[in-house]
């Protein structure tokens, strides 16, 4: 299985994961989240970020997610990346997260996929497209 590391701005990430519990029912395995407040040295989280992306990775890789490309959760998750095994994307919605959740276990490139294709079909002009 795949392990899924969250880094973003403050308790985004905390309340995503709330929000995953919620609609699946429980906790997923392998799963941690990292916030950075705006005092933050990310080089500071370094070792802590490292520490938990040793506890989520069971062994077949883990996808680092993050708000805001080019924010410092971002760059502390570029300093993370070893290609092949561990990858990122960001953008973090709930139903990205979700989608990574859901194909966790199909390989780190459909996983990849099948979560930014969720990030972009859950944005929809409600009037329109319900």
């Amino acid at each position: 299985m795949i392990g899924i590391f969250l880094i973003t701005h403050g308790t985004f990430g905390e309340s995503l994961i709330q929000n995953a519990c919620h609609v699946q029912g429980r906790r997923p395995p392998f799963f941690a989240q990292l916030g950075l407040a705006a005092q933050d040295d990310p080089s500071d989280l370094l070792p802590l970020a490292q520490r938990l992306l040793e506890e989520v990775d069971a062994g077949e890789g883990v996808l680092v997610m993050t708000d805001i490309c080019g924010a410092s959760p971002a760059n502390l998750a570029l300093r993370l990346l070893r290609p092949g095994h561990v990858e990122g994307v960001s953008g973090l919605n709930l139903p990205m997260l979700l989608r990574a959740l859901t194909y966790r276990e199909k390989g780190m490139e459909t996983m990849i996929a099948k979560a930014i294709s969720g990030a972009c079909d859950g944005v929809v002009n409600m009037s329109r497209d319900v």
